[in-house]
């Protein structure tokens, strides 16, 4: 069992004296890394979870008891005390809202002072892809609950590219010729932790109100992914552009949801209809440094397309 370390009671005033930052998602790709970068910085962290033995062991970090986002007294138990809720997105869910809507209820009551939720690019109510409709009620809940906050809205990520390409070589969606600029999780992270810490360094830095759209340096079509992708696997990577119709009949044999198959699809075809494309700097102005490209992304993680490669 992972149950992370209680602060240590050892260490400087100034740490044991910072505001307690409550990181959801902990055991995930981005609340996982968000909460490693906390802890290094040397600043209390409470960890959340559905389920505190998948926690990561971190110095500095506590974990709360079990929490689910739609169990709003849990959430209240889990969260008092704290000063800032890092909210990363439930799994999607027809109750995703509700969850949302509750665990900010939930931070409110605990009195909570700060919220930065994790949304995604382009939220909004009539949002091509269906789940970023749930991130626009999200933002509006929280904007409404007079909590201070912050939105960090990120686009497709990286890591999607090769994980979505079959083994046959090909990459398929009803993206059309649209174009994406997909982010990598690292830049999130990082992002998201220069944000956190902002109330710890001065009142003028704490980006309240704010929303960022965290993207990639560059917006690229999924055939260009393609080719991308072919460069570092050495093989022929293509792009199949599906209609609609097809692109259902392909993920019917997963047995999933129509709701999560909507889904699915939708997230391509939001790339088709151009929601996706927006290039940001905001990486950069958060970070200091350059958002990662999918070349860059591909060379420095070759097992994301192991899948790929042909054996000898």
């Amino acid at each position: 069992m992972n149950t992370p370390r209680p602060t240590d009671p050892g260490g400087s005033a100034a740490v044991r004296d910072a505001p307690i930052i409550a990181v959801t998602g902990a055991s995930g790709a981005v609340g996982g890394r968000v909460a490693q970068r906390l802890a290094r910085a040397g600043v209390p962290v409470r960890l959340l979870a559905r389920d505190p033995s998948r926690l990561p062991d971190l110095p500095g970090a506590v974990a709360a008891p079990p929490a689910a986002y739609g169990d709003g007294e849990a959430m209240r138990q889990a969260l008092a005390g704290a000063h800032t809720l890092f909210l990363v997105s439930a799994h999607e869910s027809p109750s995703r809202v509700l969850d949302h809507t509750t665990a900010v209820d939930a931070a409110v009551a605990a009195h909570v002072e700060r919220i930065v939720y994790v949304s995604f690019l382009g939220a909004a109510p009539d949002a091509t892809f269906t789940f970023a409709r749930d991130h626009w009620h999200t933002e509006a809940h929280i904007r409404v609950s007079g909590v201070r906050h912050t939105f960090l809205r990120d686009s497709w990520y990286l890591a999607g590219i090769p994980a979505m390409t079959g083994a046959d070589g090909v990459l398929r969606g009803p993206a059309g010729e649209g174009r994406v600029a997909a982010v990598a999780h690292e830049d999130i992270a990082d992002a998201a932790t220069a944000v956190l810490l902002a109330d710890t360094e001065s009142e003028d830095t704490r980006h309240d109100g704010v929303t960022y759209d965290l993207t990639g340096p560059e917006a690229f079509t999924l055939a260009e992914a393609a080719e991308e992708l072919g460069r570092a696997t050495g093989r022929t990577i293509t792009y199949h552009p599906e209609t609609r119709e097809e692109a259902y009949a392909s993920r019917a044999q997963y047995g999933a949801e129509e709701w999560e198959v909507a889904g699915w699809v939708t997230s391509y075809e939001a790339i088709a209809a151009d929601e996706m494309s927006t290039v940001s700097d905001a990486v950069t102005r958060l970070t200091g440094r350059p958002a990662k490209s999918l070349a860059a992304y591909l060379s420095e993680n070759p097992d994301s397309y192991r899948h790929l490669l042909k054996a000898d």
